[in-house]
């Protein structure tokens, strides 16, 4: 059997009407491949953001209680490794530039076919002329942001002169191109990854205006976020219009990929791939488009980009648009690819568990409860009917593990969401984490987390998450602390985050 997996970044499932009926965003060809396929409704993110996630993807570990954004550990397990030590070929199409930048060595190293698109946000691929006046649409965006990354994406896409040229399409095309080419040479496992549709939210016609009257001259098409002080002066100063666009562009970026992962499928029909290839359809996270006054995937990890898509085509337990209900993460992505390939789960893997039970209808689902979250943040814990986010205590020191003193990139204050300073000195080696068997680096940091306030949602009585009931239900309350606790047992961490969390025996009592 063959394994394609598709990872489009930072899609929202309130945007797919396999979810959300009420949504105006077309995605014709994400419903017909949900008809073959198993809906899951509960899968949730683990590590954020970008590189975090695929960690856990390509590592089956999770990170943000120890580490942030980096590559890949020595001791770390490669999942396209796994799968070819079953003789499967293994190849990645993608544009997500992170994976080719320092801070992110290791995750693409070890598929044996690779092809990069070049240009997305702020890969540097063409260089900017300093000579020519910016554009009004990227003054918009420097107004908030470093002028330099805006600059770099208008660059990149100065030439481009149509649809074909932008990035979903042309990975999806790329894709298309290596089925042409590979797929009757063997088994294989095509990671397609479309770094689309995360922003900047500049897309071509027809997508620029299906949604929209408005032009991006007008409007701000990448608002901040990593910067506190940055979105909070944005949302003082946009306007309902500007929201408005916002939306209807990123609505427009996902019709856009929806379009182009149609001729995947029909790459697939031509190919006659389909019974005997196995589909994963999924993403890292969704998107806050403005809502509670935020953009992005920042903690607090609200449902809105926390709760995110998952389609799984199995040839031999065909879903037929099923919805699939128990908990499942990101995470579990790596043993239940390799389960898929006939291969063995390395020892190495930490935190990943195989979906393959569930998808086959052989079993239930391996989770009883989830832990998720970023680094230097705060915990967030769901046992699918309610959901607690537990902010930091204030005051309480931080510290990151690795066996390699790297320069981080962080994405919260009070660094811009690039390249971090250079570390500090480490406090001290040891071996620290009980599964690992190599000293790591204990190296202090500081990061200013988002907030200090801490939220209970019950889920099915308020799924939009409006109403915390964090000192109106005790028990609850006490209940999923219990829970948050006995999954970080389970799960592992640095000693120093049980009180940074207020997750001592203590904290648990008061």
């Amino acid at each position: 059997m063959n394994i394609i997996t598709i990872l489009v970044d930072s899609l929202n499932k309130d945007c797919l009407s396999i979810y959300n009926p009420d949504t105006p965003c077309r995605t014709p060809n994400i419903t017909r491949l949900a008809q073959r396929c198993q809906i899951f409704d509960d899968h949730f993110v683990g590590s954020l953001p970008c590189m975090p996630a695929r960690r856990e993807i390509m590592a089956g570990r999770k990170e943000f209680l120890w580490r942030p954004w980096g590559g890949l550990e020595v001791f770390d397990p490669r999942l396209p490794k796994e799968i070819a030590k079953t003789g499967m070929m293994t190849a990645m199409v993608t544009d997500h530039y992170h994976y080719w930048e320092e801070e992110a060595n290791g995750y693409m190293q070890g598929f044996q076919s690779l092809h990069m698109v070049r240009g997305h946000e702020v890969d540097s691929w063409k260089v900017p002329d300093s000579s020519k006046e910016d554009p009004q649409w990227v003054k918009n965006v420097a107004k908030y942001r470093a002028a330099e990354h805006i600059r770099q994406y208008a660059a990149n896409v100065a030439d481009f002169k149509g649809e074909e040229d932008y990035f979903a399409p042309r990975v999806l095309q790329g894709a298309c191109d290596w089925l042409d080419e590979n797929a009757r040479k063997g088994p294989f496992f095509l990671h397609v990854e479309c770094f689309d549709v995360h922003e900047p939210f500049d897309v071509p016609e027809p997508y620029a205006s299906m949604y929209t009257d408005g032009k991006k001259d007008d409007f701000n098409i990448w608002p901040p976020y990593q910067v506190y002080a940055d979105l909070e002066r944005f949302m003082d100063e946009t306007t309902p219009e500007e929201l408005d666009f916002l939306r209807a562009q990123y609505m427009g970026k996902v019709t856009m990929m929806d379009t182009w992962l149609g001729r995947l499928m029909a790459k697939m029909d031509a190919l006659d791939l389909w019974e005997d290839t196995m589909i994963v359809f999924t993403t890292d996270h969704g998107h806050d488009l403005g809502e509670r006054r935020a953009f992005g995937k920042q903690f607090p990890h609200y449902d809105s980009h926390a709760n995110i898509p998952l389609l799984v085509w199995h040839p031999q337990n065909p879903g037929k648009g099923a919805h699939v209900g128990g908990l499942s993460q990101t995470v579990d992505l790596f043993a239940t690819l390799i389960d898929a390939a006939g291969g063995e789960i390395p020892e190495s893997n930490r935190h990943s568990k195989s979906l393959i039970p569930m998808i086959l209808g052989t079993g239930d689902s391996p989770h009883e409860a989830l832990i998720y979250g970023t680094f230097g943040q705060g915990l967030c814990v769901t046992d699918g009917d309610w959901t607690l986010f537990r902010a930091p205590v204030e005051g309480e020191p931080l510290f990151t593990y690795s066996t390699a003193i790297s320069r981080p990139l962080i994405v919260d204050n009070p660094v811009d969401g690039r390249v971090g300073r250079p570390p500090e000195a480490p406090a001290e080696q040891g071996y620290f984490d009980p599964s690992v068997d190599l000293p790591l680096w204990k190296t202090p940091i500081t990061i200013d987390p988002r907030t200090y306030q801490s939220f209970l949602y019950h889920r099915s009585s308020d799924p939009g998450q409006e109403q915390n009931l964090w000192d109106s239900h005790d028990e609850d309350r006490r209940r999923m602390m219990q829970l948050a606790r006995e999954m970080m047992d389970e799960e592992g961490y640095p000693v120093e985050q049980l009180a940074r969390l207020g997750m001592t025996d203590q904290h648990l009592a008061a």
